[in-house]
């Protein structure tokens, strides 16, 4: 499944701690079955995946 990459230093700029998140380790299609749903916007950053969602443009303003 596919999420884009946010470096640590602008995840904290941006807050990412406030979306909804799993650990790295968990299933992606698993938890956009059951709970995100398919279209999800997710992103990693460190050791978590954050469902940005209901803020897309940190999704679409990522460069890589």
């Amino acid at each position: 499944m596919k999420t884009k990459t946010l470096y640590v230093k602008d995840a904290e700029r941006i807050g990412i701690s406030r979306f909804p998140n799993f650990h790295k380790t968990g299933s992606i299609a698993g938890m956009k079955k059951l709970y995100y749903g398919k279209n999800a916007l997710l992103v990693r950053c460190g050791s978590w995946i954050y469902n940005v969602s209901s803020e897309p443009e940190v999704y679409y303003n990522i460069a890589h």
